[in-house]
């Protein structure tokens, strides 16, 4: 759980996450607010964004933002952008896929595998191995829920061992993931009026624009090196509306605060539109 004592979840609020129940956004959500918090589950993350915005509905959203594998979530990035929400936290999780059944079904009895076109690819090393037929889905979790549901005798679904455990489901054949070293990055949002204050904050998410004459990225980048700041993520954007122009999201991580906002108050110098996400304490890989 996230060392921040000020993230306390009240009873009456949830955590919006993009998934179901026994999915990975719901096994974020528990590494940073701990296993008894509720979820309030989206089918979309625009939903998600929806319903962090409602302070009736929820008191924070967990939301993918990037990929070890698969790369940024490109319009995750864009609905951050257009929304009044904070980043007060991430949760680095390590992805690992199983192939779960009912109890008593075989690896002989399975005719079909059901999973996240995702999590499919992820696995398909171990898949290509059997003759089954793959059946792409919404939501890993929900593939797990379905064959529970059902009680199905020839179906298999990918997910993640969560998902196994709620839904009693046995996992036939763990492991199946082709690349072990996958994390997904989550993002911690809050309403920004509302956001908890990081005390011990070193990792800081802006965006910004410059002005596009020739070298002007450049010195941006020469004054963050030039505080003692670690680039760790530069991501481009294209401006709609505009021809070719590009505004670019930054992660950034510094030893104090105090650091990166003297960094900032030279970056307003050489760029445009600056805009803090949030600062907030770096998760653990």
């Amino acid at each position: 759980m996230n060392s921040n004592k000020n993230n306390v979840v009240k009873k009456q609020e949830g955590i919006a996450i993009q998934g179901f129940e026994g999915s990975f956004h719901q096994q974020a959500a528990w590494e940073f607010f701990g296993k008894n918090v509720p979820v309030v589950c989206c089918a979309t993350f625009r939903e998600l964004f929806k319903k962090a915005a409602d302070k009736k509905e929820t008191y924070a959203a967990v939301m993918a933002i990037e990929n070890s594998i698969a790369g940024s979530i490109m319009a995750n990035y864009n609905l951050l952008q257009k929304s009044d929400l904070t980043i007060t936290g991430e949760v680095y999780l390590q992805i690992k896929q199983h192939l779960m059944v009912n109890p008593g079904i075989t690896l002989a009895d399975i005719k079909e595998i059901h999973s996240h076109p995702m999590a499919i690819q992820q696995c398909l090393e171990f898949l290509d191995k059997y003759n089954w037929k793959l059946v792409e889905t919404e939501d890993t979790a929900l593939s797990a829920k379905h064959i529970h549901q059902h009680k199905s005798k020839h179906i298999a679904a990918i997910a993640g061992k969560q998902a196994a455990d709620l839904f009693g489901l046995q996992m036939i054949a763990p492991n199946i993931h082709t690349q072990k070293n996958n994390y997904t990055r989550f993002l911690i949002l809050q309403r920004t009026k509302e956001a908890v204050v990081v005390t011990d904050a070193n990792k800081a998410s802006v965006n910004f624009s410059t002005d596009h004459t020739k070298g002007s990225l450049a010195k941006v980048l020469t004054k963050i090196a030039e505080a003692g700041i670690n680039l760790s993520k530069l991501q481009s954007f294209p401006i709609a509306g505009s021809n070719f122009l590009y505004s670019f999201h930054a992660d950034m991580e510094f030893e104090n605060t105090k650091q990166f906002h003297e960094l900032i108050k030279k970056l307003q110098l050489v760029t445009a539109n600056l805009k803090i996400y949030g600062m907030y304490t770096s998760g653990k890989k």
